[in-house]
């Protein structure tokens, strides 16, 4: 047992430096703020019973959730297509999209929502295409509300879908879909009931990491929507940058971080559990 206890004090030694600095640079920094939340301007709960006792909140959150639940949907009804073309591509011409689509992570965020404030206004390319097929006579309003913010944050956050989705189905067994061919199934009793399953775990984790990110988005709901629909994130840096009320910003950012938990513990009771059966 000593021995033991001597390896493991051996081993976690050299990680002591990292995980001070997580310490010091990122856990009591948090924990202050969410403290501060309770404390300011007095003790007690009055920063949350304002937060969600106020209808303009309310907006905002629902804002928030229901911009980051229709992000979420239509990256995975995007990337999910992606995703499975890139799987049964020939290897290089894979190679090729993948890296385009990791392309579009590493060019600059602010330069990628800029490009859509171009493209989306009431001159912009997207408004002469649609006037130009006769699909629209006038120009559609599309910055500043809601449906800017949905397009842009789609754009952004679809490879964090293809991703997962790509090493998931990449790994299934396209054996399976012949078998389900041979059985009698349909191209859609393939895809449902086979590939769609197989392909679940991909689906949860990448929808997650999708709604997760949009419930905390700052840069292009800030640019695209506007002050008229503020969501969240916004909301918290007005609240510490403007206003320089840490009580009410530690409120809000404490119920995103709780919804955030309860999302990561409903996908690991839900999914985690089920994985550990099927191991």
């Amino acid at each position: 047992m000593r021995r033991k206890t001597r390896a493991l004090t051996a081993g976690l030694l050299p990680t002591l430096p990292a995980f001070l600095l997580v310490l010091v640079f990122f856990v009591l920094p948090v924990v202050a703020l969410l403290t501060r939340s309770f404390t300011e301007p007095e003790t007690g709960l009055q920063n949350y019973a304002a937060l969600l006792g106020s209808s303009t909140y309310l907006k905002i959150f629902f804002n928030t959730f229901f911009v980051s639940a229709l992000v979420t949907v239509i990256a995975l009804l995007v990337g999910f297509p992606v995703a499975w073309a890139l799987a049964i591509m020939p290897k290089r011409a894979a190679n090729i999209v993948f890296g385009i689509v990791l392309l579009s992570m590493w060019t600059n965020l602010l330069a990628r929502t800029y490009a859509w404030m171009v493209l989306l206004q009431r001159t912009g390319v997207v408004n002469k295409a649609l006037i130009g097929m006769g699909l629209i006579d006038t120009p559609l309003v599309m910055v500043n509300n809601l449906v800017g913010v949905t397009i842009g944050m789609t754009y952004i956050m679809t490879p964090f879908i293809v991703i997962p989705l790509y090493g998931v189905i990449r790994k299934i067994d396209p054996m399976l879909l012949q078998a389900a061919a041979l059985c009698g199934a349909t191209r859609w009793q393939a895809f449902r009931q086979v590939l769609v399953p197989l392909a679940l775990p991909g689906v949860v984790s990448g929808g997650l990491m999708v709604f997760v990110m949009s419930l905390g988005y700052f840069v292009t709901p800030a640019l695209l929507g506007g002050t008229a629909n503020m969501m969240l994130a916004e909301l918290i840096a007005q609240f510490v940058q403007s206003l320089v009320n840490w009580g009410m910003g530690g409120a809000a950012a404490l119920v995103l971080l709780a919804v955030t938990l309860s999302l990561y513990a409903l996908q690991l009771r839900l999914f985690g559990a089920a994985g550990n059966g099927r191991s």
